[in-house]
């Protein structure tokens, strides 16, 4: 397959309109469409190029492909899956500084979370690799005399996997590759914001060696979600659904798959908390709650939203925290969001905060930018629970700062949420930590690390309104297989 390059979609074309547009991918070939989606660059407000829209006659047939491919890619020995993927991780080093361009450009994201992107997904194919070949049975012992069964492990067929623009490597890539090294086809459905991110997903895989059809990536526009995802649910082909996204959006796929009985897994959003405990070591719990916090200016499902301190230390902590701030952030200079949006909805919640009695202890939601995408660091005291920001996940760069006078209030505290997505705990003895971890309401804890944790190895997913199953390790990989019991007569 022919891969266009880095420059090849800037708006240098006829007056400043953009030359590229980016395809879709389905059965093996690129295809464009007559409907084109504008990709903006969140950083500058310019068009760097478009992308195809797929229709629903589009989506349908990039389901039917993968039902054609997947009879044949089951039958995939483990060992040519594993080849495919240990050089999908090569030509993705290869192709780093084209990716995290593209990254950069349609995300607004900065080097270190784009590098974190590239090197976290290298890591991942690499891992599901080298767990193709584990895929194990049973042989189970049955009651009757010379009776005996096998018990198989098998793909469901054709997933649709359905991620989000703001981590676009790792989500995307997470979204197919357990489900493929499984012996699973799929439908990749990416975002209308970095379609050409995903578009990269897909290209790298086929570079690879991947099957023609093994892979279809399509993208639409925001008007033609509902009937497009739904027709993808509803297709008999379609066996199992992934989603990483909003809650509010999970919640609508989640019934509508549920409507046609099959089965979903789901990483949804976020209310993570970061405890600060009285032994706490102060410049390493203020350094990740800066970066759980801010990274990515907040638009991480992980990101730190609560900052809970113990009252003994918060004076102290305070100084630390603003000074780690403004180390790693700057003080004068705002955050990309990927739309406006991002940046009203923020305001919004820091107003209505402000009205209740909040104040500003870090930071301002009123300073004017130089776009509308943009929006400083700001950590806000005084959070309580008639305000709408001690709920709602901000994702964006707002945090609150709340103190407490004991163990048990800060895990009350980080527990008062329909959300169970990660958490932080802070203290120089483990046993505490250990004890706080187990009694937190989420899929992950990290102790002394930031809330943002996200590794190939250990697996990933929420409780509570955070979603179900996990993605990463053999825990991802056996999200994508099913058992089948056969028995027999001696």
């Amino acid at each position: 397959m022919a891969v266009n390059g880095p420059d090849g979609g800037h708006s240098d074309g006829i007056n400043g309109q953009p030359t590229y547009t980016v395809p879709l991918l389905i059965a093996g070939k690129e295809v464009h469409s007559e409907t084109t989606i504008d990709v903006m660059n969140p950083s500058t407000g310019e068009v760097l190029w478009r992308s195809s829209s797929a229709s629903k006659s589009s989506a349908v047939e990039a389901v039917e492909a993968a039902h054609k491919a997947f009879p044949q890619w089951a039958k995939t020995k483990p060992s040519k899956k594993r080849d495919i993927f240990l050089k999908a991780a090569d030509i993705l080093q290869c192709r780093a500084k084209e990716l995290s361009g593209y990254m950069k450009e349609e995300t607004g994201a900065e080097d270190p979370f784009t590098d974190f992107n590239i090197a976290n997904t290298t890591e991942m194919l690499k891992d599901v690799a080298g767990r193709i070949s584990s895929v194990q049975g049973s042989i189970p012992t049955v009651g009757d005399e010379g009776a005996n069964a096998l018990v198989f492990k098998e793909p469901y067929g054709v997933v649709l996997g359905i991620a989000p623009w703001n981590a676009p490597y790792i989500l995307g890539m997470r979204s197919v590759a357990y489900a493929l090294a499984a012996g699973n086809t799929t439908v990749l459905k990416g975002p209308e914001l970095s379609p050409r991110c995903y578009w990269g997903i897909a290209t790298v895989l086929a570079e690879a060696g991947l099957p023609a059809g093994c892979l279809n990536f399509i993208v639409h526009r925001p008007a033609d979600a509902a009937e497009i995802t739904t027709a993808l649910i509803e297709h008999p082909a379609i066996k199992k659904i992934n989603f990483t996204g909003s809650t509010a959006v999970g919640s609508i796929i989640a019934a509508t798959a549920g409507k046609n009985l099959k089965p979903v897994l789901m990483e949804l959003g976020g209310k993570a908390s970061a405890i600060v405990l009285e032994d706490a070591n102060l410049e390493r719990a203020a350094q990740a709650c800066a970066l759980g916090s801010f990274l990515h200016a907040g638009q991480i499902c992980m990101s730190t939203e609560r900052i809970i301190v113990h009252s003994s230390i918060s004076r102290d902590f305070s100084e630390v925290l603003k000074a780690a701030i403004k180390n790693i952030f700057g003080s004068d200079t705002a955050q990309v969001l990927v739309t406006p949006a991002g940046v009203k909805k923020n305001q919004k919640l820091a107003h209505n905060a402000f009205k209740s009695g909040a104040k500003v202890m870090i930071g301002s939601a009123d300073t004017e930018e130089s776009s509308d995408t943009r929006m400083r660091p700001i950590v806000i005291e005084g959070v309580t629970k008639e305000m709408d920001l001690y709920y709602q996940e901000s994702f964006g760069p707002s945090v609150s700062y709340m103190t407490v006078d004991s163990e048990a209030e800060a895990i009350e505290l980080a527990n008062d949420t329909e959300y169970g997505l990660t958490a932080s705990v802070f203290t120089e003895n483990l046993g505490t930590g250990l004890r706080v971890a187990k009694q937190i309401e989420s899929g992950a804890v990290h102790i002394n690390q930031m809330t943002v944790h996200d590794e190939p190895s250990i697996p990933h997913g929420g409780m509570k309104k955070s979603g179900f199953g996990r993605f990463n390790a053999h825990y991802g990989f056996e999200e994508f297989l099913r058992t089948k019991t056969i028995t027999f007569q001696d």
